[in-house]
């Protein structure tokens, strides 16, 4: 008996996605019937096939009514925030993400960009041309500059080590304790504020939990050393924003680059629009690619298909 998938996104990803995982599957051996449902449609549908699985990203609640028979859901992507948020979802439905599906890489060049625009300071090159101003900035030694990746996932990890590649003093932390070659780990509540203590950049990755919100305020950010740069391309709700504003104006900070917020899209009027010394881009550190993202859906579906433990099972407590 074929394993019946429903493959709910944004109608035209939704088609040629739910093409690719069909002929993944088939390559595996897995039989299974692949259909597209758009995930624009917001009503559920009286006369939609019943499906075993739903494999989505930001699909409505609309489709775990029309879907009361689902026994596994498996997300096209690393966070799951949006997913947990909505009310339809059955509590008991055994969540899946992605761990990586091409997003390390894209990620990690975003990061070494962030922390290379400031160590040697194009950010405050910039400002200078803007005031006509000519004066040489100070390089610091780049195996004392000091860069903190908070949150070492699959991805977090990969940003680590490419900064560690570079040369960079580089420390990470996570909830529980890890190794990574390179890197100096750090781990729990009690070694957090150690972890901040002097860093020249922070990078945040970070998903959104209620353990990260607000994570980053100010008595956190005013840990960092005197002139440092804050990075997120994690989720927008760990940085108090109006924190990084203030610490920016006492000078504290000398810059941010932020690719998530706590509002998407930002909106008009949002203070950070206006600011030289924040650099804003819209939440595209990153984004999955097909490929990749597919093979590790088929990988996990033929998995789960045969009994088998599978990678990626969220935890609804801890958020991802």
């Amino acid at each position: 008996m074929s394993l019946r998938i429903v493959l709910c996104a944004r109608e035209a990803t939704a088609v040629s996605w739910a093409a690719a995982l069909s002929t993944a599957l088939r390559e595996r051996g897995l039989a299974a019937d692949v259909w597209a449902r758009s995930a624009a449609l917001t009503e559920p549908d009286p006369h939609a096939p019943a499906a075993d699985v739903a494999v989505v990203w930001r699909p409505p609640g609309a489709l775990f009514i029309e879907q009361p028979r689902l026994q596994a859901l498996f997300n096209l992507g690393a966070g799951v925030d949006a997913l947990l948020a909505l009310p339809e979802l059955p509590p008991q439905l055994p969540l899946y993400r992605l761990e990586d599906a091409g997003m390390a890489r894209s990620m990690a060049d975003y990061a070494l960009a962030a922390v290379l625009r400031s160590y040697r300071r194009f950010d405050r090159y910039a400002q200078a041309q803007a005031a006509q101003r000519w004066r040489a900035e100070p390089l610091p030694q780049r195996e004392t500059y000091a860069v903190g990746v908070l949150g070492m996932g699959v991805i977090g990890a990969a940003i680590a080590t490419t900064l560690q590649q570079q040369g960079f003093a580089v420390r990470g932390h996570t909830r529980s304790r890890r190794t990574l070659a390179g890197v100096r780990c750090y781990a729990g509540d009690a070694e957090f504020d150690a972890f901040l203590a002097g860093l020249d950049v922070l990078v945040a990755a970070l998903p959104a939990t209620p353990d990260t919100d607000g994570l980053l305020d100010k008595a956190a950010l005013a840990k960092l050393a005197q002139g440092a740069h804050v990075v997120n391309v994690g989720r927008g709700n760990a940085l108090v924003e109006a924190d990084l504003v203030a610490l920016l104006d006492e000078g504290h900070l000398s810059g941010a680059t932020l690719d998530v917020f706590a509002q998407e899209p930002l909106p008009p009027g949002h203070p950070f629009w206006a600011r030289s010394d924040i650099l804003v881009t819209p939440h595209v550190a990153a984004e999955t690619e097909r490929d990749p993202a597919v093979a590790q859906v088929a990988d996990k579906l033929v998995a789960w298909s045969r009994g088998e433990p599978v990678s990626g099972l969220v935890d609804r407590g801890r958020g991802y």
